[in-house]
Formats: C-alpha cells, sequence, structure tokens
C-alpha cells in the first residue's frame, strides 16, 4: 500500500519526494542544504549528477510503502526510464528543515 506523499511525516521529507514526484529540480535544491551529499548501494556520488541521471532526466518516481525513524527513512517503489522499477531503501539526515544527507539502495 502506497503512502500519499502529503501525509509523509517530515516536512523535509515530504518536501523532497513532492519535488522528486513533480520533477521540479527548483524545489528539489531548494529542499536540500547547499552542502548536501548521498550516498547509492553504499558509495559516495556526486549529488547533482546522480540525481540528474537517476531522478530527473529518466522520470524518477517515488511511491513510498513504509516509513519509518520520524518520517526520515523510508521504502519505496522508485521507477525510473533507465532501470525500470526497484525496491528501495532512502534514510534521510535533516538539519534546520532541510535535507543534509540521503543514502538510498535497493531494499
Amino acid at each position: 500500500m502506497t503512502i500519499a506523499t502529503s501525509k509523509l511525516s517530515d516536512p523535509a521529507v515530504r518536501a523532497f519526494v513532492t519535488a522528486v514526484n513533480s520533477g521540479d529540480r527548483g524545489a528539489f535544491a531548494a529542499a536540500l542544504t547547499p552542502d548536501a551529499t548521498m550516498s547509492d548501494d553504499g558509495s559516495e556520488r556526486d549529488l547533482a549528477d546522480w540525481t540528474e541521471r537517476e531522478i530527473f532526466s529518466s522520470n524518477g518516481h517515488m511511491d513510498v510503502q513504509t516509513e519509518a525513524n520520524d518520517g526520515r527513512a523510508l521504502v519505496a517503489n522508485f521507477t525510473n526510464e533507465t532501470w525500470g522499477e526497484m525496491r528501495t531503501a532512502w534514510r534521510f539526515t535533516v538539519n534546520g528543515g532541510k535535507i543534509s544527507r540521503f543514502d538510498t539502495g535497493q531494499a
């Protein structure tokens, strides 16, 4: 069962998922701290390069299945035009109402 984005507990994570699902690069950037970092399957990635390739230019979309850790840990079915659909885990670090780090990978 999918959790509606509007029902996600953490406002920063909600803004992140909303931006991903609407393909809104400006809103996505606004959801992150200027020095935000990320990893994919345990490997550090260049955030700008990774998000352009995996989210924006390939129409990435998150259907959140579960949330934990006060809304800062998600399991989602992530779909994009490159890889199709994958069950993914997302962990977020929030500072000052913005995401300073996220870690994603197969769930």
